[in-house]
This record gives structure tokens, C-alpha cells and sequence, in this order.
């Protein structure tokens, strides 16, 4: 019985060593109160970029009920810099095939699932970016919509690579 408990204690701590993400700079995600957004409501994040030189991938997250009636969700997102330069742009995230089955994971009646909005991006000026998503669909209030996300990576790149398998 001892065996199988230092068995499960090594497993525990093998998973949680190999699990641990190196690319990961930010994630967080927001509540939607009721899993109901209204048109003009804005999810808003600070995001923190220190790194100026790394390239970084930009994913947006979504945990959707499976009572959500579309296959997609379009985003209006804009982006502030902290020097004040916006950029604005749209975006179309999948959520299931046109079969109806959910492209995101989870257990049961809430699903997640992240897509790249940038790949290789490079922030000019380090500092708190500001990101602001709304919906763009055609509701008034979207019903189903559970948390929106922001997720920002470094991009993995030969060099990294080959020190992680050194």
C-alpha cells in the first residue's frame, strides 16, 4: 500500500514537471455574468509586456455553455499600446463544426477553447497593453458566452528548442 502511494506522489510531481508551460507570459479570463453579454458591453484587460525583442502569439479563449446557439463568435478587439497607439481589428472564432460538435474541451455543459488571433507579434514599447473585446453578433444580448480570455505566449524558436532538449 506504501508503494502505491510513493507510485501515485511520483506520477503527481512527473506530470506537474512536464505539464509546466515556458511559453506562457499572461492568461486571464473574465466572467460574463449570467453567461448573457450585452452588445455593449466591453471585457477589458491589462496586459503586461516586458519583452520588446521576443516574438509572442496573442489567443483569445472562449468558455461557451452548450446552449450556445452558433457555431462561431465574432469579436470586435482593440488593442492600446502604452503610448497610446490603438489598433483595431475583428475576429472570428470557431466553436463547433457545422455537424454541431463542440472544437472546444471541457467536461460537461461549459467548453473552452483558444484560438491564435496573432501569430509572431512583437510589442514596440514595454509596458501595459490594454485589451478591450466586445461581441459582434447580431443579438442584442448573446446568451451563452460564459468567460472571455486573453492568452499571450512566446513564440518557440530553435534556440529554445534545442536548450529544452539539452
Amino acid at each position: 500500500m506504501k508503494h502505491l502511494s510513493h507510485l501515485f506522489l511520483i506520477f503527481l510531481l512527473g506530470t506537474g514537471f512536464f505539464s509546466c508551460d515556458k511559453t506562457w507570459v499572461f492568461e486571464k479570463y473574465q466572467r460574463i455574468a449570467d453567461a448573457e453579454w450585452h452588445k455593449d458591453s466591453l471585457i477589458r484587460f491589462r496586459v503586461p509586456v516586458t519583452d520588446t525583442l521576443q516574438s509572442h502569439n496573442l489567443l483569445i479563449g472562449v468558455r461557451n455553455t452548450t446552449h450556445y446557439k452558433y457555431s462561431n463568435l465574432w469579436l470586435f478587439l482593440e488593442m492600446e499600446s502604452p503610448a497610446g497607439e490603438m489598433q483595431k481589428d475583428t475576429f472570428n472564432i470557431l466553436l463547433a463544426q457545422p455537424s454541431g460538435e463542440w472544437l472546444s474541451e471541457g467536461i460537461g455543459k461549459i467548453k473552452t477553447r483558444q484560438a491564435i488571433f496573432r501569430r509572431n507579434l512583437t510589442f514596440p514599447h514595454s509596458g501595459d497593453y490594454s485589451i478591450s473585446l466586445q461581441h459582434g453578433m447580431r443579438e442584442e444580448v448573446l446568451k451563452g458566452i460564459h468567460d472571455i480570455g486573453v492568452r499571450l505566449e512566446k513564440v518557440k524558436n530553435k534556440s529554445i528548442e534545442a536548450e529544452q532538449r539539452e
